[in-house]
């Protein structure tokens, strides 16, 4: 389809979609787009073509994808000026934006990204929202250095990833914040100029704005940019102790329901496990975090019968830390709560249950002995037979610790619940 578009005009594409410029001038979000150029518009998201001169496009799109023209620039005349007032900040210079889900924040820094590069300023984005990643797969914070103008964050390399396990920060918030704050100073280490924070959408709930203010006080930005929307972001703003710019949403968003933003978590999922194998990890070699597997106290046999004998059961697997008795059942084994209080009686400490298979689908993120993040990975199961965890994962590189996720994917990366409480 060619498309035909005045000047001071906006073409808006919705994806999936591509779109080529065939002559004029025109940009995206701040990034000029050449002559010839063609840019692909993922599944889900909105494009704005701002028109500098009258132009003409080659658009390929699906059917269900929307195609329209709109006058002016969909960049508010509040990013203009925000970008304006920022770039005049004592440098380096970290902007920290937030906004609700669905608001913009991601064109915003995106824009603003753009707009510093055009100042020749060295440019780094951590993008911190779990759920809805550009720079890395969901579950992670990303960071990458930007060194030529962008039209899509998720086109940028990442240069580190962090592995929370969560799509949102709510039940890992001082993970969060310390990953945040650790990208940041590695940052800052690096360029001199400016560093973006993209953060989540959670603002709505008293334990969404402590995270929010615990999260500015601990980065502490020289500016907080957000995106407001029927003053949802006022208790956040109102509660920071540093400078605020308030600015209004693009009309070039387009709200997406909670199963449209699952949708668009379960392609990336698919995307980046795309050449995983299943691995074999053995429990002896590797160090596991957030499930107890790993082999720890010796257990006698006659220690390993009295427990049976006290909790009136056969586990498939068994061992004792100092702090806990660890048991698995197998799927139809059922364990008698009275016995199991007795046992806790008897021998002074916690026992732990989990049946066999509450492991499988959880997603994983796989570090190396400097504990670097170097991928996910998918739990298929543990073998307590071989003593191994074998993990779906495109991860090649030696790993030596696992860290068990709070997200659980069927085979077909479909996201089917969180984390239960694998230890009762």
């Amino acid at each position: 389809m060619i498309k035909e578009i005045k000047t001071d005009k906006t073409l808006l594409v919705n994806g999936p979609a591509s779109v080529h410029l065939i002559s004029g001038e025109t940009e995206i979000l701040g990034a000029p787009l050449g002559v010839g150029e063609t840019v692909v518009i993922r599944d889900g998201k909105c494009t704005p073509f701002y028109v500098k001169k009258e132009a003409s496009f080659d658009i390929t799109r699906a059917e269900d994808s929307i195609v329209e023209e709109v006058d002016g620039d969909t960049i508010p005349a509040s990013w203009q000026k925000a970008a304006e007032e920022i770039l005049t900040l004592e440098r380096p210079t970290v902007v920290m934006i937030m906004g609700e889900a669905d608001s913009g924040k991601t064109s915003l820094c995106t824009f603003l990204a753009n707009r510093a590069l055009k100042a020749k300023l060295t440019v780094a984005i951590v993008d911190a929202d779990l759920g809805q990643s550009d720079i890395g797969p969901p579950t992670t914070i990303g960071l990458a250095y930007i060194n030529r103008p962008i039209k899509d964050l998720f086109y940028a390399k990442a240069n580190d990833l962090q592995f929370i396990g969560h799509t949102s920060p709510s039940g890992a918030e001082e993970h969060v914040v310390h990953c945040i704050a650790d990208f940041k100073n590695r940052a800052l280490g690096r360029i001199k100029d400016f560093l973006l924070i993209n953060t989540d959408g959670w603002i709505e709930g008293e334990e969404a704005i402590r995270y929010k203010v615990m999260l500015a006080e601990a980065v502490a930005p020289n500016v907080v940019a957000g995106i407001e929307q029927e003053e949802k972001l006022a208790p956040i703003l109102g509660k920071l102790k540093i400078s605020v710019l308030a600015v209004e949403p693009s009309t070039a968003v387009r709200k997406r329901d909670r199963e449209r933003r699952k949708t668009l978590r379960e392609l990336s999922y698919k995307k980046y496990l795309r050449n995983a194998k299943v691995e074999a990890f053995p429990l002896n070699w590797i160090k596991i975090e957030g499930i107890h597997v790993s082999p720890s106290l010796f257990l006698t046999n006659e220690r390993l019968r009295r427990i049976e004998e006290t909790l009136g059961i056969r586990p498939v697997f068994c061992e004792e830390t100092v702090e806990a008795i660890w048991i698995v059942l197998k799927r139809n084994q059922m364990l008698d709560f009275e016995k199991l209080y007795r046992a806790e009686e008897v021998f002074k400490k916690k026992v732990k249950v989990m049946q066999k298979g509450d492991e499988k689908g959880l997603i994983v993120g796989l570090h190396n002995e400097e504990n670097k993040f170097l991928g996910l990975g998918v739990v298929c199961g543990i073998d307590y037979r071989r003593n191994v965890m074998k993990v779906y994962t495109p991860v090649t590189q030696a790993v030596t610790t696992i860290r068990i996720g709070n997200v659980r994917l069927d085979d077909a990366c479909r996201e089917i619940g969180t984390k239960v409480t694998l230890w009762t």
